[in-house]
């Protein structure tokens, strides 16, 4: 009879052993906006569902929704997440403009580095500043694209005059900000609305690196691409991989320890690698279709910078006004990204 019962409470140890364990697992869901094909989501995001699947030993399950599968519209992304109806997004701060400001100062024209040297610093910078802005959620990484171009129908442009008139899709305020400075009149859309507007003639061309220039066919859509002789690139965006805070809290502390494990620095890093890696099958397809690829020269470029400096400044008092200190915002960018950026 002992033996009996020690052999009953056994079973009901395991079985509620196993109940414990089926309670904690979970299912995270990731919303973003580009094609599953894209180089982020295809080297990235689901990299890191498979990596944190792996190391929770199966116990967290990650679902991806790519291209704003499970609705709304792209700005509407950072609020999912906000408000709980998914549990983790990939977006840009800058669709919903005036909210997080203080993500604007690596978004200032000639700013950035490679995207990796300056996703590196972007993480280091919300550490320091942005912390209270992405209070609401759980961030998991920052990180930028590499620099920008333009990309535009017909001849393009080959000096600052070409700028004049043109219609070109900006991705955030400060982009087309410095769009408008040059002489273009900036049409802000999210990226996946882009090539429709290019195949109607809403726009004339667009600016966006390299890398997203491949899952949207850009090189057929446009005849010629205008890159920069510079130390540092034309312009970034400031992108966020971040998560529901009631789903981050909710998870077991050794699930919790799985997502911190690939969380920080050093996932920005990665991201921001894979936004690099992303140019080269782009040009190639530039290459391909004939399209005319352009460098302007040191020169030409100082002249664009002349034009553009007064958006910094003008960005600094902004920040002033809200209480940041601009300067200090904007001279820790540039030295955090020279940090990282070496010899770059």
């Amino acid at each position: 009879m002992k033996r009996l019962l020690q052999s009953v409470l056994a079973t009901l140890l395991v079985c509620g052993t196993a109940g414990l364990a089926s309670a904690q697992e979970v299912t995270l869901r990731v919303h973003h906006f580009l094609p599953a094909p894209a180089p982020v989501p295809k080297n990235f995001i689901t990299p890191w569902a498979e990596k944190v699947e792996a190391e929770s030993g199966g116990r967290i399950k990650v679902e991806i929704y790519p291209a704003m599968q499970l609705g709304g519209k792209p700005p509407a992304l950072f609020g999912q997440a906000k408000d709980g109806v998914v549990d983790i997004v990939w977006t840009l701060p800058g669709y919903t403009p005036g909210r997080f400001p203080g993500t604007e100062a690596f978004e200032l024209p000639f700013m950035p580095a490679s995207a990796e040297a300056t996703s590196q610093a972007a993480w280091d910078f919300y550490e320091k500043y942005l912390r209270k802005e992405f209070s609401d959620v759980h961030v998991i990484a920052t990180h930028v694209h590499s620099p920008g171009l333009l990309h535009v129908k017909g001849d393009g442009v080959a000096k600052l005059e070409d700028m004049q008139g043109l219609k070109l899709r900006g991705p955030t305020r400060q982009v087309n900000a410095l769009l408008s400075a040059l002489g273009a009149t900036p049409v802000g859309m999210p990226v996946p609305a882009m090539p429709e507007a290019l195949s109607k003639g809403v726009i004339d061309g667009t600016v966006i690196p390299w890398e997203v220039t491949t899952p949207l066919k850009v090189a057929e859509l446009v005849n010629s691409h205008t890159d920069f002789e510079s130390t540092r690139g034309f312009y970034t965006a400031f992108f966020v991989f971040v998560m529901n805070k009631a789903s981050y809290d909710g998870l077991p502390a050794e699930l919790r320890q799985v997502i911190d494990a690939n969380s920080g620095r050093e996932t920005s890093k990665w991201v921001g690698r894979v936004m690099d890696q992303g140019d080269a099958p782009g040009i190639k397809a530039a290459e391909a279709a004939g399209n005319t690829i352009r460098k302007l020269s040191p020169e030409e470029v100082a002249r664009w910078k002349e034009v553009a400096a007064p958006l910094a400044a003008a960005w600094i008092a902004e920040m002033d006004g809200q209480g940041y200190d601009g300067a200090a915002m904007v001279a820790d960018a540039k030295a955090l990204i020279a940090s990282y950026a070496g010899a770059e």
